[in-house]
C-alpha cells in the first residue's frame, strides 16, 4: 500500500474546500438527523465530532441544544466553520480545531458523551489506523457515551471502482474511499 498517496488526502481535502466553500451545502446530513434524536433521547449533549469538513453537520447540532466539539484536518473546513459560528451567535455550542485523527485525540479522558463522525472512517485510512481511532474515542468518551458514525460498504455499488489503493480503499476522481464489510464494521 502507498502510504504517501493517502497522506496526500488532507492536500486533496484541503484544495477542494478552497475552491468550493459550501461543498456539501447547508443541509444537515440525514444521519445526523437521526444521531440528534438518539442524543436526546439518552440525554448525550456534549458531542465530539470528527471529520466535520465545513460544518453542515456541526451547525444541526448546535441548533439542537447540543455543544460539539469538531476536529477536521482541514484549515479551510475549520475556518468556515469558526467564521459562521460567530456569524450565527453559536460561538457558545460550537469549538472547532485542525486535527489529524491518525494522532492521538487532545482530549482527557471521559470527556465526551458521544463522538460522531460522518463518513470519516471511509477517508484514506488504514485499518490499524481505524483500529487506534477506534480506542482513542473510548477512551474520550464518558462511561456509557455513544460512538455514532456511518460507512460506506462493500455492496456500494461504487465499490472496486477506480484505482485500487489497498484493503478495500479505491481512489475515483482523486478521492480514496473506504469500503466496509460487516466484520470490519464491529471491529
Amino acid at each position: 500500500m502507498d502510504t504517501s498517496t493517502l497522506s496526500n488526502q488532507e492536500d486533496h481535502w484541503e484544495n477542494t474546500f478552497e475552491s468550493n466553500s459550501n461543498m456539501f451545502g447547508n443541509t444537515n446530513s440525514t444521519s445526523a438527523q437521526r444521531a440528534v434524536e438518539i442524543f436526546q433521547k439518552e440525554d448525550k449533549f456534549n458531542i465530539l465530532e470528527l471529520g466535520s469538513g465545513q460544518g453542515r453537520d456541526t451547525f444541526f447540532f448546535a441548533k439542537e441544544g447540543l455543544r460539539v466539539q469538531a476536529l477536521d484536518y482541514s484549515q479551510q473546513g475549520i475556518d468556515s466553520i469558526l467564521k459562521k459560528s460567530k456569524e450565527e451567535n453559536l460561538s457558545d455550542y460550537i469549538k472547532a480545531n485542525v486535527h489529524d485523527i491518525r494522532k492521538p485525540l487532545p482530549f482527557d479522558d471521559n470527556t465526551f458523551d458521544s463522538c460522531y463522525s460522518h463518513m470519516l472512517y471511509c477517508m484514506a485510512l488504514t485499518t490499524c489506523e481505524l483500529e487506534f481511532l477506534s480506542s482513542e474515542i473510548r477512551r474520550v468518551l464518558k462511561p456509557n457515551g455513544l460512538n455514532i458514525y456511518t460507512v460506506r460498504n462493500i455492496k456500494d455499488p461504487h465499490y472496486r471502482n477506480g484505482i485500487h489503493r489497498g484493503e478495500d480503499m479505491y481512489e475515483v476522481s482523486g478521492f480514496i474511499v473506504h469500503f466496509f464489510s460487516k466484520e470490519k464494521i464491529e471491529l
